[in-house]
């Protein structure tokens, strides 16, 4: 299968069809899923449907080097961190294909970027280098081409002006930001937005005290006098996200597919109740496209999911597996 056909997919079938393709690619090609697999007691013989693929612990991506054979990365991206933590590495062998991800998957929710102003307040991604999500923002309000789109670090006074005058000539504007960053922005001054979607990206970053969901939802659209705050699920070890436009329900484009797990066998698939995340990435096609995330949630039967908490580290189940 050609890497451009993941984005082409329309059907289950086809999916899965992709999926098996690209478990054969990886299996053969990235040294460290072949060895996972292996200590599993898993050949490409006995993967003949999506539910016997296994998934690779997120963590491989702190203690691992994630590529085929034989390649160099064009870029790496490294996940935020506490001090004196080790970070996740994601080796990525393609920009073009990251870039094709992340545009096609916004496009499909929103349209064109250059329908919007965007405007990205990540000061925590910002003050460090790496980030995938800010080369995405940076990359979506290029494609925006509006004078006013860009980023904001601490300057919340001249983002609050921004957004105010945006909404008085009722310019579609996107709001992209990071938790405790929307929290302090409304702190400041409350405000009732008419035409900005405002999309939080997760995390107190150590900056606040951690909030379920539910209230900082709730919180923000106090805040910010909207009736839906929208957020996007993404992550360093993946190359495409996945959005929620309100009520923290995501959905996935279509090369991209979240199952659960049982939380004390991570071998085994659980439905309708809540479970470890399993997400399959088909643009994830030169690292490893099957990742057991440290995230937990309940997926529907339609494939939308919420995310309903992270297990702790004492939590982790069968990371005896990491020593490779």
């Amino acid at each position: 299968m050609h890497e451009s056909q993941i984005f082409s997919i329309t059907s289950a079938s086809a999916f899965e069809s992709a999926a098996l393709d690209t478990f054969t690619f990886q299996y053969e090609n990235v040294p460290v899923y072949r060895q996972f697999c292996t200590l599993l007691n898993v050949s490409a013989n006995d993967v003949n449907s999506l539910d016997k693929i296994p998934y690779l612990p997120i963590q491989f991506f702190k203690s691992h080097t994630i590529l085929p054979k034989k390649t160099t990365a064009e870029l790496t991206f490294s996940s935020s961190g506490t001090t004196g933590s080790t970070t996740s590495k994601h080796h990525v062998l393609k920009a073009a294909l990251y870039e094709q991800s992340f545009l096609q998957g916004f496009q499909r929710c929103y349209g064109n970027p250059s329908n919007y102003v965007i405007l990205a307040l990540l000061p925590s991604y910002l003050e460090r280098q790496g980030s995938s999500l800010v080369y995405m923002a940076n990359s979506l309000i290029e494609k925006s081409g509006h004078s006013d789109s860009g980023f904001y670090l601490n300057n919340l006074e001249a983002l609050t002006h921004t957004i105010e005058r945006l909404e008085k000539i009722k310019q579609p504007t996107i709001l992209i930001g990071v938790s405790y960053a929307l929290l302090d922005l409304i702190e400041r001054n409350p405000l009732k937005l008419n035409h900005t979607i405002v999309m939080e990206t997760g995390g107190m970053k150590g900056r606040r005290k951690e909030m379920i969901k539910e209230e900082l939802h709730h919180t923000l659209k106090k805040g910010f006098g909207v009736m839906q705050i929208h957020s996007e699920y993404g992550m360093t070890e993946l190359l495409s996200q996945a959005y929620s436009k309100g009520e923290g329900v995501y959905h996935c484009p279509p090369w991209m597919r979240v199952s659960t797990r049982d939380t004390e066998d991570p071998l085994q698939a659980v439905h309708g109740k809540t479970g470890g995340i399993n997400v399959i990435d088909l643009a994830n096609r030169y690292s490893c496209s099957f990742i057991a995330t440290d995230d937990l949630g309940r997926v529907a039967s339609n494939g939308s999911f919420k995310i309903l908490g992270r297990f702790d580290s004492s939590d982790i189940r069968g990371c005896n597996l990491m020593v490779l």
